[in-house]
């Protein structure tokens, strides 16, 4: 259904506030994103009580980069945490995307728990051309590099991984249909971008490849999360 592609996006500062949405939206969207500030506010405890508000999918977006066995540690913790989907940096390299599957898998397996879906960070959708090659200084362009990752991902084993709507398709045709896609960076015709920089509609990124979308500030902040909500998974269902 068009709705179990919509993530909300708890990035909010209160614990209450991700709770009330979570009990306002449950049922209404695919699953709920918890990232840092929500886990700086309220320990990892909000886990637990986010699946107790109603939140059957739970990503965790912890965004780990650092050297491959602490990165393996933080996974094996979230998998106790059990949430539905991690997230890792793709440019911490190959070593550290399979130290972090591997690690999944056997934290997993010693519960008897399916493992959360490992998906790889490509580049920040807040990083635009000009950023990656004057600052990051990598000259392939946004694209090439986007595709390279997901590649690199890929092949270390992990399900998936997260890119700008923009590359959606360039990913998709590089690495295949069993792939998944997590774009951040959606947003209505009309909605204030804040700061992205690589965004697009609903509809296209589904159209160009998309599997799910992160959608924070147009449902979390609308006047009506709900109705919010219930526009944006009809316009997937009409437009894709």
């Amino acid at each position: 259904m068009s709705k179990d592609k919509i993530i909300v996006a708890l990035d909010v500062d209160s614990e209450e506030k991700a709770l009330e949405l979570v009990r306002e939206l449950a049922g209404e969207v695919g699953a709920f994103k918890a990232g840092l500030e929500l886990l700086n506010v309220a320990g990892p405890q909000i886990f637990g009580k986010l699946k107790d508000a109603g939140a059957d999918r739970v990503f965790y977006d912890a965004k780990f980069h650092d050297i491959p066995n602490t990165v393996a540690g933080a996974v094996r913790a979230a998998v106790r945490q059990g949430v539905w989907m991690v997230n890792v940096h793709a440019s911490g390299g190959s070593a550290m995307m399979k130290a972090a599957v591997e690690a999944a898998q056997d934290e997993a397996s010693k519960l008897g728990i399916e493992p959360p879906k490992l998906i790889a960070v490509t580049v920040l959708t807040s990083i635009d051309t000009m950023t990656l090659t004057d600052e990051l200084r990598i000259a392939s362009g946004l694209v090439s590099q986007v595709v390279h990752l997901a590649k690199l991902a890929k092949s270390s084993g992990m399900d998936g991984v997260v890119a700008s709507p923009n590359e959606a398709q360039y990913i998709r045709e590089a690495v295949g249909p069993d792939f998944l896609i997590v774009t951040p960076g959606v947003r209505p015709a009309g909605a204030d971008i804040a700061d992205q920089k690589r965004v697009t509609t609903p509809a296209k990124a589904i159209a160009a490849g998309a599997n799910y979308l992160v959608i924070g500030r147009p449902i979390t902040r609308a006047e009506n999360p709900v109705e919010a909500a219930r526009a944006i998974a009809a316009e997937i269902e009409t437009k894709s």
